[in-house]
């Protein structure tokens, strides 16, 4: 008799207790995909991330505002090769409920340099042209079923007008997909001037400015020679790579990579004792079958082997179905726009999948190696007497 038939002999001895084996490992899987797939689809909505990009923003912190005269002085710094600005506008349409996440731009840099954001060629133009004009994503338009040309009031709850009001009338003159899966497509974009000219305070400050270098590799040095520039001003800055400053801004939400490894990291310690137990007690009920299969000639070897593959075919068959519906919720989740809006692309990456499998794979190794250990010890004499 083959090993694998064995193995699946000895988890069908009981299968009460099997199936709520696998029911435990299911659940810590299920949970532990969703959550990983959560803080990717964050880090997603933080926005693109270019290796060669980098975002200055006050010191302080990137609520503060940074003097506009900053971008044109940071365009003549060596190894910089273009430059963007954007403000935080903190949009919602008709209710506060209904928030949209806002940003002021200038639309020709901006496009530019975030050619992750893929429009027709005619729409992009328009957006340049007007500003009173709007960029909206694929998922919020769907979310409220804009259309192109369609004029929208968009409300801000920090940024008042001159007349006192808070509605900017604004025109949708293009709605932008991502060039793939990753780009979230839940923000909007209004022109920076036209925010500028008609706010009541804060004229001529900007939230943060991109900066686009001729290499990656010179980035450590231009965000010395831009932090250098700057240093003992009135607002000092603080360059940081947008994968970096992306990061602090999903902190700001909370520590999401602690949350998911305090969650999953309590599952699988309840887990791991479940099962670790649950297999040590069958092991203990099978003392004289591992006497006889030692009679019959088994090595200890062969027979830890079995009763690891037990509780690594366990975990992996709990592991991948946790995955598998894991995969099937993100998917149904990804596909409510009022969510896009908000997050990235909320799904199971190769990346998350391949951890899935490494931990599944270690909690069968380690639930299974006290039992396994147990069986090896087991001498045959005395197990016969037990009989």
């Amino acid at each position: 008799m083959s090993d694998f038939r064995l193995i699946l002999a000895g988890l069908g001895r009981k299968p009460l207790r099997t199936s709520l084996l696998i029911f435990a490992v299911f659940i810590a899987f299920l949970i532990y995909g969703v959550l990983a797939a959560f803080q990717s689809s964050l880090e997603n909505a933080a926005g693109p991330s270019s290796s060669n990009r980098l975002v200055v923003a006050n010191r302080i912190n990137f609520t503060q505002p940074l003097p506009f005269a900053y971008v044109s002085r940071i365009q003549n710094v060596e190894g910089v090769t273009d430059v963007s600005y954007s403000n935080w506008f903190g949009g919602y349409y008709q209710e506060p409920r209904n928030f949209l996440l806002t940003f002021a731009i200038d639309p020709e840099s901006y496009t530019r340099i975030y050619s992750e954001y893929v429009m027709p060629d005619d729409q992009r133009q328009a957006f340049i042209a007007n500003r009173d004009s709007i960029m909206v994503g694929r998922s919020v338009a769907e979310q409220y079923g804009w259309q192109v040309g369609q004029q929208i009031p968009l409300s801000s709850n920090v940024w008042r007008r001159r007349d006192g009001t808070s509605v900017w009338p604004v025109v949708i003159r293009a709605i932008y997909d991502g060039k793939d899966a990753n780009t979230s497509t839940g923000s909007v974009f209004v022109h920076y001037e036209y925010l500028d000219e008609g706010r009541a305070f804060g004229n001529d400050t900007v939230g943060i400015i991109q900066i686009v270098t001729a290499d990656a590799a010179q980035n450590d040095a231009v965000a010395a020679r831009v932090d250098t520039q700057f240093a003992n001003s009135r607002a000092e800055t603080e360059t940081l790579s947008e994968q970096a400053f992306n990061a602090a801004f999903i902190d700001q939400q909370g520590n999401i990579g602690l949350i998911i490894l305090g969650v999953t990291g309590a599952a699988f310690v309840t887990i791991l004792l479940i099962v670790g137990n649950a297999m040590a007690g069958a092991i203990r009920e099978r003392t004289g079958e591992i006497a006889v299969m030692k009679t019959l000639g088994f090595t200890s070897g062969r027979i830890a082997r079995i009763v690891v593959g037990e509780t690594l075919l366990l975990s992996l068959f709990g592991g991948l179905l946790g995955l598998v519906l894991a995969n099937l919720l993100t998917n149904t989740l990804s596909g409510i726009p009022a969510l896009n809006q908000f997050f990235g692309a909320m799904r199971i990456t190769p990346q998350i999948a391949l951890s899935a499998v490494g931990f599944m794979a270690a909690l069968g190794f380690i639930t299974g190696a006290v039992p396994a250990f147990n069986a090896m010890r087991v001498n045959v004499i005395t197990a016969f007497r037990r009989i």
